[in-house]
């Protein structure tokens, strides 16, 4: 979906999928997934838009949802994150509730049987508990791993984040994608950062693309994300590893694709 608000390109999209009541059944728990990894205002593109993320609270609540549960393991302190990315506010508005990534705690370990370096890791119990899980990252840049797209940013569900860095980030991100597939994945390229990921350094790392990417395939997703950022998807390792491991499907052209410009 290209060339309108956050909220709006998800109206259109979801209702060429056949609505949300197709994804979310009615008392269900839902978890959202946004990335709120760092403590920058929206216009930097740090992390995924505000309004996309109220919009997605607010349909889930419309198709019957019990709860929608919003959080994420951050990397700079969680509260300002929460705060600063306007995130927090959005999620209360919408009637979404938001949690804390930054216990312990709350993580339980879980086996991942298909992991090749990554076989087991704790795992926040809201995406153990939920019954829907929307995953809905910022496409940017990122100094490890070219870029953050779908699969790069269930990170933020995991408590060890830093023995993905020590043994073989793009095996470990494909490794851990194998674990739970998002019922939904929702990529926010409204403001796409286009150098000096995943922080950024200013508004002059920020491109406006007003796009859109949402799919029940989250490596087509990531797939269409690297090629509108202008890179092949084949480069990005984790990508090319998870269709390798028949997580879903990188050849675009073999997929049927739909189109909005609004």
């Amino acid at each position: 979906v290209k060339g309108a608000e956050p909220d709006v390109m998800f109206d259109n999209a979801i209702a060429s999928l056949g609505g949300m009541e197709k994804f979310v059944p009615r008392g269900s728990k839902v978890l959202v997934k946004p990335n709120i990894g760092w403590d920058v205002p929206p216009d930097r593109a740090g992390n995924t838009h505000p309004r996309l993320v109220a919009r997605i609270i607010e349909q889930c609540l419309n198709a019957g949802a019990k709860e929608v549960s919003v959080f994420d393991h951050t990397c700079d302190q969680w509260t300002r994150c929460y705060q600063n990315s306007g995130i927090e506010r959005a999620v209360k508005d919408a009637g979404g509730r938001i949690v804390s990534g930054d216990s312990e705690g709350y993580y339980q370990t879980v086996a991942v049987p298909k992991g090749k370096r990554l076989t087991e890791t704790k795992v926040h119990e809201l995406l153990l508990d939920a019954d829907v899980f929307i995953n809905v990252p910022v496409l940017k840049h990122h100094s490890s791993s070219m870029l953050t797209i779908g699969m790069k940013n269930l990170m933020g569900v995991v408590w060890d984040r830093w023995y993905w860095h020590r043994s073989d980030l793009h095996q470990c991100i494909a490794d851990f994608a194998s674990y739970r597939k998002p019922t939904l994945t929702v990529v926010d390229a409204y403001n796409v950062m286009k150098q000096n990921g995943p922080r950024g350094v200013s508004v002059g790392d920020v491109v406006p693309m007003k796009s859109q990417i949402v799919s029940t395939d989250f490596v087509a997703a990531d797939a269409a994300a690297a090629k509108l950022f202008g890179a092949e998807p084949s480069d990005i390792r984790h990508i090319q590893l998870a269709a390798e491991m028949n997580l879903g499907r990188m050849d675009l052209s073999t997929l049927s694709i739909n189109r909005i410009k609004l």
